[in-house]
């Protein structure tokens, strides 16, 4: 039987192996920056990223992927990684900001989360709307029911503020015309991102990076990362899956969903013990991105861990000219 102190060595060394996939993907996905080749640096950052699974000693299934088995050929939803080991459900992101690596602009990131077998929502690959919180908060600050000016205002109280000193996050789509409007009706500043709602759900726990709220729709499957990352530090975090058609709802009924409109907790969208990493591909508020020279390369890592609430960020410097380097 594990000894106490084993077991928690073993989920140390796991989460800082975590560091390895995620450097492997943005190494590979760093080649490709700013040449116009989203999906070929996507597929680069999925190959690396399964490579670098192989060596881990997990029994690990993809729950969060690329799509179902018909439709992406690795880190398919489904799939299994690892050499063997504890059983572990696995949300992967090779590439977080496919466009935004493809123009060369900030904040796209290599994302994976792990966690016990059955711990992670299993979302599929449709819209979630969301509204995030940093840590420190009153339980229940804001609500993704309420209306926009009152979760403003009840944000701005818990924090000692006004409204105006709030700044809000939300991906620049037409489809938040009016949640803009109205947050800039009750007077709070705005961050417009293009893509990479992973690090702007994060950026609200990270003081350095001057966002308060999260607020919007994106990508179900980025939800549940965004929710392993807050779990991590206290976050708080809801959503709601956002379904398009009868074929979005049948898939999300075959994944488990019961009630469509069912408003998820972030302790729902992920559970238990969480282990959380990511690497930078281009520079953003939280992570440096990939530097490279002929000789080698600077990855820049966050490795987070829902047990001990630590964050710890990790520089690591690859040689490329080692005969036994390898981007895993």
């Amino acid at each position: 039987m594990d000894k106490p102190n084993q077991v928690v060595h073993s989920d140390r060394n796991l989460a800082l192996e975590l560091v390895r996939v995620t450097e492997a993907a943005a190494l590979a996905a760093s080649k490709l920056m700013g040449r116009g080749q989203k999906n070929e640096a996507d597929g680069a950052a999925v190959e690396a990223m399964r490579r670098a699974f192989d060596s881990m000693a997990i029994d690990g299934t993809v729950v969060i992927g690329e799509g179902e088995m018909d439709e992406a050929p690795m880190l398919y939803i489904g799939e299994k990684v690892g050499q063997g080991g504890p059983a572990m459900d696995i949300a992967v992101d090779p590439l977080e900001g496919t466009t935004i690596v493809a123009k060369g602009a900030p904040n796209a990131m290599a994302v994976v989360a792990m966690a016990e077998r059955g711990n992670f929502l299993h979302a599929p690959d449709i819209y979630m709307d969301k509204i995030a919180v940093g840590c420190d908060l009153p339980a229940g600050v804001v609500d993704l029911d309420a209306p926009v000016a009152e979760n403003l205002r009840n944000l701005a109280r818990a924090k000692s503020c006004e409204i105006a000193d709030l700044v809000v996050c939300i991906l620049e789509r037409e489809r938040h015309a009016r949640l803009i409007a109205h947050c800039r009706e009750a007077g709070a500043r705005i961050v417009l991102i293009g893509d990479g709602d992973v690090s702007g759900v994060i950026a609200t726990a990270q003081p350095d990076a001057g966002v308060d709220i999260y607020m919007g729709s994106g990508g179900a499957p980025e939800g549940v990362l965004s929710a392993a990352a807050l779990r991590c530090v206290g976050g708080q975090m809801q959503g709601r899956l956002l379904f398009e058609d009868d074929t979005q709802l049948a898939r999300a009924r075959a994944m488990g969903v019961t009630d469509p409109s069912y408003k998820y907790a972030i302790e729902e969208m992920a559970k238990g013990d969480v282990m959380f990493a990511a690497t930078g591909v281009t520079t953003g508020h939280m992570l440096r991105g990939v530097r490279r020279s002929g000789s080698g390369a600077v990855t820049h890592s966050i490795v987070m861990r829902s047990k001990s609430g630590t964050v710890r960020y990790v520089e690591a410097h690859h040689n490329f000219k080692t005969k036994t380097w390898s981007p895993a």
